[in-house]
């Protein structure tokens, strides 16, 4: 791997720590639909999505 496409994933997985942390924000106020909402934004963000969302506990209702 060059140099160059490091920097590039180091600053995809800062910005992908970055929309977890607004998600986990956003879900302390969140209605149900909301919290579905973005558990699916959270599967697809990233490889480990669904991983996430199950130890958040967004699955149960």
């Amino acid at each position: 791997m060059s140099l160059s496409e490091r920097y590039k994933e180091m600053k995809r997985r800062r910005h992908r720590r970055q929309k977890l942390a607004r998600f986990q924000k956003r879900l302390e106020s969140a209605t149900v639909s909301e919290r579905a909402a973005i558990a699916d934004k959270i599967r697809h963000l990233t490889p480990g999505g669904g991983v996430i969302v199950k130890n958040w506990e967004l699955e149960r209702r």
